[in-house]
């Protein structure tokens, strides 16, 4: 989107590097690159990213109201409440797409938002191979707040690990070797010293918790959550847990469960902002707009864009037998940006990655995530058999 920076990265661009450098990351971490890496990182320039964390500060505020819980008390589905929730996220990924605004301009328009942590270790990790094979200048970063790799990697651990030690620190997953994310888990694993820890091998001792290792009852302090609880409800149903959340009080959440459904697609009609579309509960439609075409229907509870309808006709509407539980967001059109070296241009999606310790009085944003695509909707299902698509860093204009 800063068409000098583009020609330069695309001028050093090539194939060979470009298999360079998954080649390394196969070497670092065999078998854990379990999706597709873009070939190309995202430029934003200052104007663009005034844009973006102005939002983020709206968005903020708004979380930050003393209502806020009382309102998203509702997004948590009762079978799912866990007590001894966090009076902050915790994490914080906030997505927004790239539009084209009326004056020509690029401009953010918010997606969805998840009070839930992202890869935070990956996306660090990334941006360090992009600048080895390619390109990159050096007034653009991956992080904010004039972090630098050094002082993200020691920030990150402050907030992930807080008084305890790595070995009372687990990053809690289903079955983490077989996430398509493992390859953050490992990165966490080295930087941090965080091991994953199958939520299956969780068992209570009173208010505590702990799981064996060689036959050692190790007691787990902090718990990095990774786990969707949902989502753990709808792939694994016949799944018994030996664990009861509820009971473990003396353990220290990093993003509790209940703060994924409190920050998420259910918060998006109490957000009020340039750049955020308008989105309303179904239920509050007394009648469906006129210009309906110009609509997405989008489940609140469901992940990774299952359920959503990009074309709504009055006919989807009519069959849903729950209003409160959908709503109705205005079609955001993606504009082609990112151009590749065939002159092509691509859709493109940004993440912004802040953490929010307890007690702090707002989060701190640290890096990002970005996301290509030349299908109709990002994500993989609708990329398949293309190049230049995929999951990569944005790069921000520092100056």
């Amino acid at each position: 989107m800063v068409r000098e920076i583009r020609e330069r990265y695309n001028a050093s661009f090539s194939d060979e590097n470009y298999r360079k450098m998954l080649a390394e990351m196969e070497t670092e971490f065999p078998g854990a690159l379990d999706f597709r890496v873009a070939e190309s990182p995202v430029f934003i320039g200052t104007d663009l990213k005034i844009k973006v964390l102005t939002t983020f500060n709206d968005i903020v505020d708004q979380i930050r109201k003393p209502d806020f819980m009382e309102r998203t008390r509702r997004a948590i589905p009762e079978n799912l409440w866990v007590d001894h929730e966090n009076p902050v996220p915790g994490c914080l990924a906030v997505d927004f797409a790239i539009t084209l605004g009326a004056d020509g301009e690029y401009e953010p328009q918010l997606i969805e938002l998840q009070g839930f942590p992202s890869l935070y270790a990956y996306q660090s990790y990334l941006a360090g191979k992009f600048r080895k094979f390619f390109d990159v200048d050096r007034g653009y970063s991956e992080f904010f707040n004039r972090l630098n790799t050094m002082s993200y990697t020691q920030e990150m651990k402050k907030f992930l690990l807080g008084d305890s030690q790595p070995e009372n620190t687990i990053l809690l997953e289903i079955y983490p070797e077989k996430q398509k994310t493992r390859l953050d888990f490992e990165i966490t694993r080295k930087l941090w010293g965080i091991k994953p820890v199958c939520v299956t091998r969780i068992r209570n001792s009173g208010t505590e918790l702990y799981y064996e290792e060689d036959g050692k009852k190790i007691t787990i302090e902090r718990m990095y959550n990774r786990l969707i609880m949902d989502d753990l409800e709808r792939n694994f149903p016949d799944l018994k847990l030996e664990v009861d959340f509820n009971k473990a009080s003396d353990v220290q959440w990093v993003s509790h469960p209940n703060w994924f459904y409190r920050v998420s697609k259910f918060s998006l009609p109490l957000f009020r902002s340039k750049y955020v579309p308008e989105s309303r509960y179904l239920s509050d439609f007394k009648e469906l707009p006129a210009d309906l075409e110009n609509y997405v229907l989008k489940p609140l509870f469901s992940f990774a864009g299952a359920g959503v309808i990009i074309d709504v006709k009055p006919e989807d509407i009519a069959k849903i037998k729950d209003p409160e539980n959908y709503l109705l967001q205005r079609k955001i059109a993606y504009a082609p940006c990112i151009e590749d070296p065939r002159g092509d241009k691509i859709k493109c999606e940004i993440r912004l990655l802040a953490i929010w310790p307890d007690g702090a009085d707002r989060p701190r944003l640290v890096t990002n995530l970005a996301r290509l695509s030349r299908g109709k909707m990002i994500g993989v299902d609708f990329n398949k058999d293309f190049d230049w698509v995929g999951g990569t860093i944005g790069f921000y204009e520092t100056n």
